[in-house]
């Protein structure tokens, strides 16, 4: 009997100690997998972070790519794409933090979606505005090229008229079909007698008259004559100053003549300043910037 006693007490305890181990066993195994579970919520919140940086990083990526195409960006771009890095700054500081809940991580994920279609649009606004750009700018070449041609074609033309004009000034320039000179002296009765000596001399006198020209303009032209001695020397004033053939010249006299293309003579009598000398005498006479022709006396 004593023997049955000892028996069941001793049973009793293995039970006891089986049911504590059982106990522990179940309870470590419920911590090993809380921290097991903890350790993977842990691991899977950094990867999720760590994805949502990514895609911010992306996202502010994009936006650099646009600035980089120095596009002339109007208004409402400008400030899109202000709001945009304002909200990336927002998001980068959140997922900073050193710890995120789920619902942290999901609205950050929420507004990261929010961006990528942003910039989806944003960037279909670029590449639309590069395309009207690209168009502009070969309509603006096109433009330049026909500017430039139209500018070449006037040059051209202005030269042409320019040489055409020279031309037709040339062409249409009165030219001394026949001139004459004679040298007299006035007697007191005021009659004018013709001479040939030097000392006798008072005045010259230049009988021309023009070619016909149909181009030359009718009208009133200022006649130059200009009077070299036998020495060379030109009798003039030197306050008379004329141009002709593009050079600043003085002249001796000057007188006006009605051309009417009619075959008309004209008569310029000149008076020197000085007693004439022995030798001839040359005489050019010019109007309209050009050379009219010239002649000679000779004075015994």
């Amino acid at each position: 009997m004593e023997s049955e006693h000892v028996n069941k007490g001793d049973s009793s305890k293995i039970y006891f100690l089986v049911i504590v181990i059982v106990a522990l066993l179940g309870t470590n195994g419920y911590l090993f997998f809380k921290d097991r579970q903890q350790s993977e919520v842990t691991v899977t919140v950094s990867t999720e972070k760590d994805k949502l940086r990514l895609e911010v990083e992306k996202i502010e990526n994009e936006l650099d790519k646009v600035n980089a195409l120095n596009l002339d960006l109007n208004k409402n771009l400008l400030e899109e794409q202000k709001l945009a890095r304002i909200k990336i700054q927002e998001l980068k500081s959140a997922l900073e933090k050193g710890t995120l809940t789920q619902r942290e991580l999901d609205n950050a994920a929420a507004q990261i979606n929010d961006l990528k279609t942003f910039v989806k649009n944003y960037n279909d606004q670029i590449v639309s505005l590069q395309k009207e750009n690209k168009f502009l700018k070969v309509k603006q070449d096109s433009l330049e090229t026909t500017v430039k041609s139209i500018n070449e074609k006037a040059t051209n033309l202005a030269s042409e008229n320019a040489k055409l004009s020279a031309t037709v000034k040339v062409a249409s320039a009165l030219k001394i079909q026949e001139a004459t000179i004679t040298a007299f002296r006035t007697k007191s009765s005021g009659k004018k007698i013709d001479v040939t000596r030097s000392s006798s001399a008072e005045k010259l006198s230049v009988k021309f008259n023009v070619v016909a020209n149909d181009l030359a303009e009718k009208g009133f032209h200022n006649v130059y004559l200009r009077v070299f001695d036998p020495a060379g020397n030109l009798l003039a004033d030197d306050s008379n100053h004329f141009e002709a053939d593009g050079q600043d010249m003085q002249y001796s006299h000057a007188m006006n003549i009605d051309y009417n293309n009619d075959n008309s003579y004209y008569t310029i009598d000149w008076a020197n300043s000085k007693p004439f000398i022995k030798g001839i005498y040359t005489i050019i006479l010019y109007t309209d910037g050009h050379t009219m022709g010239k002649a000679q006396i000779e004075l015994k």
